[in-house]
């Protein structure tokens, strides 16, 4: 039995809800922050990350480390080092960070000096605390792909051959 793969078809990129229209004061880059544990790296994932950049001049993914997964009870089907070399790979990303814990966000709003963390709609209301430090915009999710589905189609495949 052979794993069937369904090609998506091309998707036109939307415009962004609104993130809004601040310029920075220094004149600098704008900085977006977007987190993730970015396993089975899929079309999902580059359609945001390039929906961010349509918006932001700098997109800085903060991949979410074994470890930290392990304490969300989620376990990545690809390495920790893997993930980050392929979301580094991405042309639309310009740096990867570690996310090792819940707490970390206020300090890399600071830190990286970030105008807005960007989430995905599954997320929306979690990150709202952050609203006083930057803006935060939740996007729709790209229909008909996760990487959850992806392991559940492969799981069923597998066991589909037993």
């Amino acid at each position: 039995m052979s794993l069937t793969v369904q090609a998506l078809s091309p998707e036109p990129v939307r415009a962004l809800p609104d993130m809004g229209d601040t310029p920075r004061i220094d004149g600098g880059p704008t900085i977006a922050l977007t987190y993730g544990t970015y396993d089975l790296f899929h079309i999902g994932h580059v359609r945001l990350f390039e929906r961010i950049k349509q918006r932001y001049d700098r997109l800085i993914v903060a991949v979410s480390t074994d470890e930290f997964n392990a304490i969300k009870g989620k376990k990545a089907v690809v390495p920790y080092a893997d993930r980050v070399a392929m979301v580094r790979a991405c042309r639309y990303v310009d740096e990867v960070i570690p996310e090792n814990d819940w707490g970390q966000k206020e300090s890399d709003v600071l830190v990286h000096g970030v105008d807005a963390v960007v989430m995905g709609s599954d997320w929306t209301g979690r990150f709202d605390e952050l609203k006083s430090l930057c803006d935060v915009v939740y996007l729709p999710r790209t229909e008909g792909v996760s990487s959850t589905e992806l392991k559940a189609d492969v799981v069923a495949a597998v066991s589909g051959r037993a």
